[in-house]
């Protein structure tokens, strides 16, 4: 379907990558991964077509028909839902709008007859008759009613654009289909739909995704982009990341081997260099020592935080009490007699299609709003730290450099100190100087991990906390939750981070909240039976 041929990129004189031939083919879908900067969007970019490469080619064929996932949610204002899922076909909705206005001429000429008649039959042979229902079908399977799919995409919410974008780009059996980042703000059961439909799906697949889990379900060959090569993998991303560990290990065994041999070899010629009986053995050995080569491990563009929680003292056993909370805004209900108990241990996922309902629970446990009616109480052993899903006013205007952004919320105010946190999570050298204001997205959420590891808290409270983060910082968040001692109160898309972290989920819905005492993958099971 798409062959790639000797393809390199520069930026400003720096080259992004460079000699890239692979070949991607019908039947098979291929995860992008790569470090945030190494290139992933971009490398889509020049397959599209959007972006020319610095160097070689992107070949495909004519008569292949391409969609991609649009990012511009207001580019389909002026058009209807389905209006901007059919255009996901853009031959078969342009012949549909041609048609149309022939039929609305109030002259209607004979020539215009027989050009009705040539579109009539491209439309069938285009499965045009097909059209609204395949795209209601897929609307519906990513969460968007039947009542919304002619409203205009400018009366739509954010979330929802999203949605429609994603089928307008899955619309009308493409030959290929690519994806940057097609699950963001999707809820679990979509995500799953999504997974399905690509299972199913014969073409070609090329998707860009920060999920473990839909890379694994889905993928059947990964595309690493780092060490500025792109490499084509075969197998899920469990199955490269395995695989690229394993490689790694044997390039450093096969080296520390031959350092040993080349200690011994050097040893041996400065001991009998200058014994004439011996000199021919050295000499023997010194021709051996320039032959062996050590394989350098390139620095990989790839950087793993660390995220530790460490509790400052142990909670005991009443942690949090949840008793009949609703809240309101604008009348409209999105906290309904939500009551629950947490253990010491929990880890609790909050989950729901409403995620406002998920942030104002947090909220009132952090005593940032007051609940309409009902009750909460923590334990008094208990103390909390918050990662808010929006931090725009920890940073927006904030002129402090990093250190000092980081005394805001420490008592140790010595810079070796925070240095060491801001360390952690990769912030060194000069850039610890940089002005708060100044950070990309993934940046603010890790200096508000920094934060959080900070505060000694053995209840922690986490809305939405991978968005912004590459691959490795949402592995290291992960592992950091699973490690930590204390309770756990988390909504996040990141379906592996749920699976592996939660033990109990809260659901908010219409009428209340599910408090139930099963893991992320049991909860799943029992929607689907919904």
């Amino acid at each position: 379907m798409i062959t790639v041929e000797d393809v390199g990129l520069q930026f400003g004189g720096s080259k992004l990558f460079e000699h890239v031939d692979l070949q991607f083919t019908a039947g098979n879908c291929y995860g992008v991964i790569g470090a945030n900067g190494a290139g992933k969007s971009t490398f889509l970019k020049i397959l599209s077509g959007e972006l020319d490469s610095t160097s070689g080619h992107v070949y495909i064929k004519p008569d292949v028909r391409m969609s991609v996932l649009k990012q511009d949610q207001f580019m389909f204002d002026d058009h209807s839902v389905m209006d901007t899922v059919i255009m996901g076909n853009q031959k078969l909705y342009d012949i549909m709008k041609e048609k149309d206005a022939l039929y609305m001429k109030p002259d209607f000429s004979d020539e215009d007859g027989l050009r009705a008649a040539d579109l009539e039959a491209e439309f069938a042979e285009m499965n045009g008759w097909e059209a609204e229902s395949d795209a209601s079908r897929i609307l519906q399977g990513l969460g968007i009613p039947v009542d919304d799919h002619y409203m205009m995409m400018a009366d739509m919410d954010g979330r929802d654009k999203v949605k429609v974008l994603l089928a307008q780009a899955l619309f009308g059996e493409p030959d290929i289909i690519m994806l940057d980042e097609p699950t963001n703000s999707l809820d679990a059961i979509y995500v799953e739909w999504l997974e399905d439909f690509l299972l199913d799906y014969e073409g070609t697949v090329i998707v860009v995704s920060h999920d473990r889990h839909f890379l694994n379900t889905v993928c059947t060959h990964i595309v690493d982009i780092d060490y500025g090569k792109i490499k084509l993998y075969v197998g899920n991303y469990d199955f490269w990341y395995e695989a690229s560990n394993l490689m790694q290990q044997l390039i450093r065994d096969k080296n520390r081997k031959y350092r040993e041999k080349i200690a011994e070899l050097e040893s041996f010629i400065a001991r009998f260099a200058a014994n004439k009986s011996k000199s021919r053995q050295a000499t023997s050995r010194k021709k051996l020592l320039e032959k062996i080569s050590l394989e350098e491990i390139p620095a990989s563009s790839r950087r793993y935080p660390f995220v530790g929680f460490k509790p400052d003292r142990e909670a005991g056993k009443d942690i949090l009490f949840v008793d009949d909370v609703c809240y309101s805004v604008d009348g409209v209900p999105l906290l309904s007699h939500v009551s629950f108990i947490a253990d010491r241990g929990d880890k609790i996922a909050f989950v729901g299609e409403n995620e406002n309902a998920q942030t104002a629970m947090f909220k009132i446990l952090t005593g940032e709003l007051e609940p309409d009616s009902g009750s909460i109480r923590w334990g008094v052993s208990t103390s909390q730290s918050y990662f808010p899903k929006d931090n725009t006013e920890f940073f927006d205007g904030c002129e402090l450099n990093l250190i000092d952004w980081m005394r805001q919320f420490s008592e140790d105010q010595s810079e070796t100190y925070l240095r060491g946190f801001l360390g952690r999570m990769l912030f060194s050298g000069e850039d610890v100087f940089k002005p708060a204001h100044v950070l990309s997205g993934g940046e603010k959420v890790r200096c508000m991990l920094s934060r959080m590891m900070l505060s000694g808290a053995n209840c922690i409270m986490l809305d939405q906390p991978t968005n912004h983060l590459d691959l490795e910082s949402i592995t290291a968040l992960n592992n950091g939750l699973i490690d930590f001692k204390g309770n756990v109160f988390i909504a996040c898309h990141d379906h592996e981070t749920l699976s592996t972290l939660c033990n109990r989920i809260v659901e908010f819905n219409e009428d209340g909240a599910r408090d139930l005492r099963i893991t992320y993958d049991e909860y799943l099971e029992t929607r689907k039976g919904n």
